[in-house]
């Protein structure tokens, strides 16, 4: 592939070839990148070049990098933030402290708090929880 303006460094169009494929579809997020060695073969360039028009992406956030799995495209930004396909569901509920609850909030074991259970889920899947504590508001 012949560098498609004068003075651009390799790996640049390199990186704005992947970047197009990436950006068109071609290769669809999660998608594996081909290896290294199949890139050098197919751009006609060292290894060391590939490596930096990976590097590249990875800085524009196009593309990571797992040890053991390789190199994938990242969901695009609208798709990992939260949109229709993240919910968060909240409950509450009163518990007893345990001895760790009891201890932390300075109560007797089983004195009464209120649990409040957030789950964030992402295309059905929980993404995380959050539990908050606090003691139960009693009038006097």
């Amino acid at each position: 592939m012949p560098t498609p303006h004068y003075g651009q460094p390799r790996y640049r169009a390199i990186a704005d070839e992947l970047r197009e494929r990436i950006e068109s579809g071609v290769i669809p997020p999660r998608a594996l990148l081909p290896a290294e060695s199949a890139l050098t073969a197919e751009f006609r360039a060292a290894r060391g070049t590939v490596r930096q028009a990976i590097a590249a992406l990875r800085e524009a956030g196009l593309v990571a990098t797992e040890h053991g799995r390789g190199t994938y495209a990242t969901p695009r930004r609208h798709e990992i933030g939260l949109d229709e396909s993240s919910e968060t569901e909240t409950q509450q509920r009163q518990v007893s402290a345990d001895a760790e609850l009891a201890a932390l909030f300075a109560v007797e074991v089983g004195a009464a708090l209120i649990e409040q259970q957030s789950a964030t889920r992402t295309s059905g899947a929980v993404e995380k929880v959050v539990r908050i504590y606090r003691l139960l508001q009693t009038e006097q």
